[in-house]
């Protein structure tokens, strides 16, 4: 199946889609229990749909995974599809995202490259610190 096909107030859905982004977690409280929420977007080669993460498949699912969603419910909610793993659904991570940043958030790159050029005009100027403590360590 494919997400253009997916129809609000349905079940059974199974799909393997790429997670593109994810929000910030909230939490709720509802009949006396706490829990988490929170959305996604996941996209296929034919489209992009927001996904609904509960509690533990929060921490599970990480921007730039493949995941298989089993059994998913779509519902719709301000004219907008959403997909869950509903009562009966599952995810599994079928690709991990590879290690590092995977990102094209200007604040996010230019943090890192701050972080990076702080560390180089540190560097500078120092080769005699780093001297020093080699001769110490020959010695």
């Amino acid at each position: 199946m494919e997400l253009k096909d997916v129809n609000p107030n349905t079940g059974n859905v199974d799909v393997v889609v790429d997670v593109v982004s994810k929000d910030e977690p909230r939490t709720f409280e509802k009949f006396g229990k706490s829990g988490r929420v929170c959305n996604a977007t996941i996209r296929d080669s034919s489209g992009q749909l927001k996904l609904t993460l509960w509690n533990d498949d929060i921490d599970q699912v990480r921007v730039g995974d493949k995941i298989h969603i089993q059994n998913g419910w779509c519902s719709e909610y301000k004219g907008e599809r959403q997909l869950s793993t509903g009562k009966f659904g599952k995810i599994e991570i079928v690709e991990k995202r590879p290690e590092g940043v995977l990102t094209n958030d200007p604040k996010i790159l230019a943090g890192e490259m701050g972080e990076e050029s702080d560390d180089s005009e540190d560097s500078e100027g120092s080769d005699e610190e780093f001297d020093g403590v080699d001769e110490e360590f020959i010695d």
